[in-house]
């Protein structure tokens, strides 16, 4: 081929033209032409501007430049053209000349290859028989495998091994049943492989099913089991505090002798589950444990439905049928009571969780934790929807507690396996308040029991385990050393009773609280205490004391009983600090006032109330007294001398009972009694006159009551000794305003604070008007004391006269 030349831009010829407009004009449409742009914009101007003529004859001029470039050209493909001929006709006879060698190559090669090509059709016909016969082998082969591998299938499955004899078939489709010569073999291998596989996943899930069935039994065992372990756990744990306590209360005492020492047993797990006896397709689910709850059927299952290629079926399959289970485990019979199937129903769901959690850490996504977690929050809300229609339906104490014991029981065990259990610990702090108002009540009839059995008597201990019992566990002893038995107690029977009633709430208050979820309940626990204390017991107490007692020695006894009570109320408190955990120190930095001060104050009053009556009957006597007697009375005026009879034959009863403090506080209030009936006496309308002999008898009688109470000073200090003297004051001063030589001093404040401070100057008055008499000789007999008689007579008028002029 020629090339092909670049198209030139060639400048146009200026010979013929005339003007510049002309020659300008040219130029631009030899350049339009040269650059092969179009030629519109010059025809439309020649034609516009009327001058096409222009237009044509400088084309033509154009066209004549540029015939002499086209000559040049056409000289040089002639040329071209010549040396292509004579090419040519050299080429012919080159091609003649090779026509005949081939001609004579040709019959040369027909002559030698007329044998060969004989043996050549004999070496394909013989290659094609080995092809034949290779394949045939070949064919066999695969047959023999098949049907190895269909034998193979066959003794798995018979065997129960469905998982090879699923492999087995995964490996005839994939591997041999498109390669299979016979199309009758092949035709049943495809229609028995899906009937294999259809009668495996019915043998598998009909195991699953059986599965389902057993493992309703085993978890219902297992969460026995598992709560039983938490059981024991916290009984071991409760030992291990009962010892502390003890250590603590040793060291407390100071017993350095003492040697103690707490071990802590180790927990060890035991819910472990079991591989399966068989061992089948080699699954195992995880470990080996005393129960023996089995997870190979479902994890085989799980396997083979995962081979099968319906795993995802399957996983809905398994959740659903055991949230079915769960619902039907929420079932609560209404023909047993809940008291006796609630460890059943929690036990159950607890074993269903414990079996799940197992299932959702070895069961290879089985189940989700999502999953799991919406089972878990459909089970508590559940249980709580059952404990509080329960609980509200509950009116004894120990069933709420029966019932709470066993939910935190399940709530520790459940907590070890990563569940939220405080729902269900809320459901019992909400009835917290229900359970103790049932145990305040069940209290209450324990105690009007106890007390209604009461003799009033002295209790008798024949025993040291007696003493131990009903002293020493209740740390109501007066001393550490143990006394001589038989031992007869202070108080009566009822106190232990009531201690042990008391101590009884304590513990289930405690037990209660315990492992609720909340660590410091000491204040709940104080509080319902002191309620038991303050309202119940002492509320019991009065009105045991207002309608019970009928006599000094019961009301003594019943006083005695007060005071033990009041040591005891301290051990109440200490004990249920220690059951709470809480430092001994701190309940004794927060003691509060005797909880049964009632009690304790009307016991008082009613011995105090009942030895008054007695010392009035004897009191009755004072009006014997000769009023205008002409010698004073040495030895005492007979009522005075019954009275201390009395008191003295009581104090030698009252001390074997009654702690000094409750003996000085009653012959305190009896002395001041009858320092007022003395007084009561002077004042009342049944003595009209009186001389001073006759008060000079008086303070013979005072004297002998005052010596009485110095006579008390080895059962009590001096100072409680002075206060029982301190009793008879407004006796003892107004005797004293009697027998001044200057009774106008009673006017003075300052000598009347110290001297006649418990007066009323309204007695004083009425009283002093009795003493002094219109008549000289009655005057005469009040100044028999000394020789200065007016000048008392005048003293005491005087006061008569002022005291009056006062009110």
């Amino acid at each position: 081929m020629y090339p092909t030349k670049v198209r030139r831009r060639v400048a146009p010829a200026d010979g013929d033209l005339d003007n510049s407009a002309e020659k300008q004009e040219l130029l631009l449409l030899s350049a339009a032409i040269c650059n092969g742009e179009d030629l519109g914009p010059f025809i439309r101007k020649g034609f516009a501007s009327g001058k096409p003529e222009t237009l044509l004859h400088h084309l033509r001029h154009f066209a004549r430049s540029k015939e002499s470039e086209i000559e040049e050209v056409c000289k040089a493909h002639y040329q071209d053209f010549i040396l292509a001929v004579d090419d040519l006709r050299s080429l012919l006879f080159e091609v003649d000349a090779l026509k005949s060698a081939l001609s004579d190559s040709n019959s040369k090669l027909q002559a030698v290859a007329g044998p060969l090509l004989a043996a050549l059709d004999s070496y394909l016909e013989a290659q094609t028989v080995s092809q034949n016969v290779n394949l045939a082998l070949a064919l066999i082969v695969t047959c023999i495998k098949l049907v190895e591998l269909c034998s193979r299938a066959n003794h798995h499955l018979s065997s129960g091994n469905f998982y090879m004899a699923l492999k087995c078939l995964d490996s005839i489709e994939s591997e041999l049943l498109d390669k299979t010569p016979s199309s009758t073999l092949k035709r049943m291998l495809e229609k028995r492989i899906p009937e294999i596989r259809s009668y495996i996943e019915t043998k598998v899930s009909k195991e699953f099913g059986d599965w389902l069935v057993e493992i309703r039994v085993v978890s219902r065992n297992l969460g026995q089991l598992a709560i039983g372990q938490a059981s024991a756990a916290r009984q071991r744990e409760e030992d291990l505090r009962i010892k502390q306590r003890q250590a603590e209360e040793q060291s407390r005492l100071s017993l350095r002798d003492c040697v103690y020492a707490l071990q802590e047993e180790d927990d060890e797990d035991g819910l472990n589950v079991s591989i399966g006896e068989d061992g089948k397709d080699g699954y195992s689910n995880g470990g080996s444990g005393l129960l023996g709850f089995d997870l190979t059927p479902l994890y085989r299952a799980y396997h083979i439905q995962q081979t099968l290629g319906l795993e995802d079926r399957f996983k809905k399959h398994y959740f659903e049928n055991r949230k079915l289970q769960l619902t039907s485990d929420f079932q609560v019979s209404s023909m047993t009571p809940f008291l006796e199937s609630h460890q059943t129903f929690f036990a159950q769901i607890a074993g269903f969780f414990i079996v799940e959690d197992r299932i959702l850490r070895t069961g290879g996504g089985l189940i989700s934790r999502l999953e799991v977690e919406y089972l878990w929050e459909t089970a508590v809300s559940k249980m709580c929807s059952v404990l509080e229609d329960q609980f509200s339906r509950m009116q004894t104490a120990n069933h709420l507690l029966l019932i709470k014991d066993y939910v935190s029981l399940l709530g520790v065990t459940l907590r070890r396996y990563g569940y939220p259990v405080d729902a269900l610990l809320d459901v019992l702090s909400k009835h917290r308040d229900k359970y103790h108002e049932l145990l305040l009540s069940d209290c209450r009839k324990q105690i009007s029991e106890a007390l209604a059995a009461d003799k009033f008597e002295q209790m008798l201990m024949k025993k040291e385990y007696e003493y131990s019992m009903n002293v020493l566990s209740f740390q109501i002893q007066t001393s550490d050393i143990a006394p001589a038995f038989p031992y007869i107690a202070p108080f009566s029977s009822t106190v232990p009773d009531c201690c042990r009633i008391v101590r009884s709430f304590i513990e289930d208050s405690v037990s209660y609280m315990s492992y609720g979820g909340q660590l410091e309940f000491f204040d709940v626990v104080k509080k319902y205490l002191d309620r038991l204390l303050s309202e119940v017991l002492d509320g019991a107490l009065l009105k045991l004391i207002s309608t019970s007692v009928h006599g000094v020695s019961q009301a003594m006894q019943v006083a005695a009983n007060m005071a033990v009570l009041e040591r005891a109320c301290d051990f109440f408190f200490r004990h249920a600090a220690q059951l709470s955990g809480v430092p001994l120190r701190m309940v004794e930095r927060g003691r509060r006032l005797f909880p049964l001060n009632k009690a304790r104050d009307a016991a008082e009053e009613m011995l105090s109330g009942l030895l008054k009556e007695k010392v009035d009957s004897f009191m009755t006597l004072i009006e014997n007294v000769n009023w205008m007697t002409d010698e004073p009375t040495q030895s005492g005026n007979e009522y005075v001398n019954e009275v201390i009879i009395y008191l003295e034959t009581l104090v030698s009863t009252a001390q074997q009972i009654l702690p000094s403090h409750v003996l000085k506080r009653v012959l305190q209030d009896v002395l001041s009694h009858i320092s007022e009936q003395i007084v009561g006496a002077l004042f009342g309308e049944s003595v009209k006159r009186f001389n001073v002999n006759a008060i000079m008898g008086i303070d013979v009688d005072i004297r002998l009551l005052e010596s009485f109470a110095d006579n008390q000073s080895p059962l009590f200090s001096e100072g409680d000794a002075n206060q029982l003297k301190l009793a008879l004051a407004e006796a003892r001063q107004l005797i004293n305003l009697l027998l001044s030589n200057h009774p106008e001093s009673f006017l003075n404040p300052v000598i009347r604070e110290r001297s006649y401070n418990a007066l009323d100057y309204r007695k004083v008055m009425t009283i002093s008007e009795k003493l002094r008499d219109p008549t000289d000789r009655i005057f005469g007999t009040f100044g028999s004391r000394g020789a200065r008689q007016n000048p008392k007579k005048k003293s005491l008028d005087a006061l008569i006269k002022r005291l009056k002029d006062v009110s």
